[in-house]
């Protein structure tokens, strides 16, 4: 048998390394992945009518062809259902769960491999109506949102584990696949004889981590047209008849993808006790341009987001069944924190709008051009991109969060920030990070917004003195005062200043310091308990 191998991929990220032995080791790669087949010429009205022309079919017609085709679709799905003798169930509500519908089949019918059940639902699509043209007199085809019959085909599939695919069943028959990396990582890992243990859809142990990130990262490279092909080619096997009056195919692209960096914790009780001050840290710490640098946009020297963004940032919680989540979301993009079946810790970059990412290829269309950097696709060609640019903001994500997992006890970093230092024959107070004054400076140099950039006197003045007018004696007495506080924070080495500037950064130690005190001060007494347990 294989020994577990501690594998600690980016070794470098400082939370990971102050981690050190509470885990066995990360895995990185694709959690959920939806992926949308379409024959994206049909939407245009007028291929759409070249296609009617090239099957002799006038558009006053057309809703015949529609009702011949979708019959022929529903009657083929019908027969492959039969084929793997399982059943087709129609659901009337949309607030059903389709995947718990056929979870629940699967384990009452102890399906282990293959087609576990079809599920049809009316739902939204977009499809073409006859409308008439005031303008020409004439009749034409618009493509516009409608509602019709969709076929959901779920499979414990051989290569990809749990998954299914949505079929439409009227024109232009868009096709969507979801799979997760984890339940495929989880068939991969049987395929090589190698042991694993898996919770819902984290793996939350494995005998040999460094092939299972291996066999992760080989997921990327799969030949992603030929495979999801083959998956049309199995459950709707009409296409061919439909696509053959213009020769078309079907173009694949990634409609969303989340991408896990999960840290496996050998203890429960070692994530338990850290995860409550990075859900603190987090929600306290993290700032609009903090947020922005995770999800790879450009922050201004000023360390304040541009005047002319004009997106949405949000930072919110949520309390789940199996804990709690926080995500932080930049027009649409997101990245999450999660706590896993009690042993993994899971950061995710999910990004369903990939043009605020670039890519550095040649122009669509011109294979044999001049390559530059380029918006980030939809396309299934740029998926390796698209999971080097979500590996990477979830390591600037861990490398915020680095703070936090410094193990210095609280009492320690008390002793020495409370106790009086001495410079150059002067002698200097301690800091009392719980009393009222202390703990508000520590707040106001702890805000995200200050991070990247650092702060000036000016910065803290604000933060801690109310926006009221005053005289210019009182203004320079209020800095002089300002200037003392910072003053005791260098002598404690919570700041550093900055070289031939006027402006002062955090350090290292003084992060894990400030984290420390605000997430105790905020702690109730049966918090503090079960930490100290």
């Amino acid at each position: 048998m294989k020994t577990t191998t501690p594998v600690l991929h980016d070794s470098s990220n400082s939370f990971i390394s102050k981690l050190g032995d509470q885990i066995s080791g990360v895995l990185h790669g694709f959690d959920r992945i939806r992926l949308r087949g379409t024959l994206r010429t049909l939407y245009s009205h007028d291929v759409m009518e070249a296609y009617l022309n090239a099957q002799r079919v006038l558009i006053k017609d057309f809703g015949q062809l529609v009702e011949r085709t979708s019959a022929a679709v529903r009657a083929a799905t019908h027969a492959f259902a039969e084929s793997w003798n399982r059943p087709v169930r129609h659901l009337h509500s949309s607030q059903i769960s389709k995947e718990q519908v056929a979870r629940q089949i699967a384990q009452q019918d102890g399906v282990t491999q293959g087609l576990i059940a079809v599920l049809s639902a009316v739902e939204p699509c977009k499809s073409f109506r006859v409308v008439g043209n005031r303008q020409t007199k004439q009749i034409e085809l618009k493509i516009e949102p409608r509602k019709c019959l969709h076929f959901y085909f779920y499979f414990e599939h051989e290569q990809f584990g749990f998954m299914h695919v949505r079929l439409q069943t009227w024109y232009p028959f868009q096709i969507d696949v979801c799979l997760n990396g984890r339940h495929w990582l989880a068939k991969q890992l049987e395929a090589e004889g190698i042991g694993y243990r898996k919770r819902e859809n984290a793996i939350i142990w494995c005998e040999d981590l460094a092939e299972a990130q291996r066999l992760l990262e080989r997921q990327v490279r799969l030949d992603w047209c030929k495979e999801l092909d083959a998956l049309v080619a199995a459950v709707h096997p009409l296409h061919e008849k439909i696509r053959r009056p213009l020769n078309l195919s079907y173009y694949w692209t990634v409609s969303e993808s989340e991408y896990a960096t999960d840290l496996l914790f050998r203890r429960p009780e070692d994530l338990a006790r850290i995860y409550p001050s990075l859900v603190h840290h987090a929600l306290r710490s993290f700032s609009s341009p903090d947020v922005m640098r995770f999800l790879g946009r450009h922050v201004p020297t000023t360390g304040r987001v541009d005047g002319h963004f004009n997106g949405e940032i949000i930072s919110d919680l949520k309390h789940r069944p199996e804990g709690i989540r926080v995500k932080h979301s930049l027009d649409g993009n997101s990245i999450k924190l999660y706590d896993k079946q009690g042993t993994v810790l899971r950061v995710e970059t999910t990004i369903p709008n990939p043009d605020q990412f670039k890519v550095y290829r040649t122009a669509t269309g011109d294979p044999d051009g001049p390559k530059s950097w380029r918006e980030l696709r939809r396309s299934v060609a740029d998926m390796d991109r698209r999971a080097q640019v979500c590996r990477a903001a979830n390591g600037r994500y861990l490398e915020a969060l680095s703070t936090v997992a410094d193990r210095v006890p609280l009492s320690a970093w008390a002793k020495e920030v409370c106790a009086r230092v001495k410079r150059q024959g002067r002698s200097y107070r301690g800091l009392h990070p719980l009393r009222a004054d202390d703990a508000a400076l520590f707040a106001a140099v702890n805000r995200g917004e200050l991070a990247l950039n650092g702060f000036r006197n000016h910065d803290i003045r604000r933060l801690l003195s109310p926006a009221t007018a005053i005289c210019a004696k009182a203004a320079r007495s209020q800095a002089a005062a300002t200037r003392r506080r910072i003053l005791l924070l260098r002598l404690h080495g919570i700041v550093r200043k900055v070289g031939k500037t006027r402006r002062y950064l955090v350090t290292e130690k003084g992060r894990a310091i400030l984290t420390a005190f605000l997430t105790a001060a905020q702690a109730n007494v049966d918090q503090l308990t079960k930490l100290a347990a």
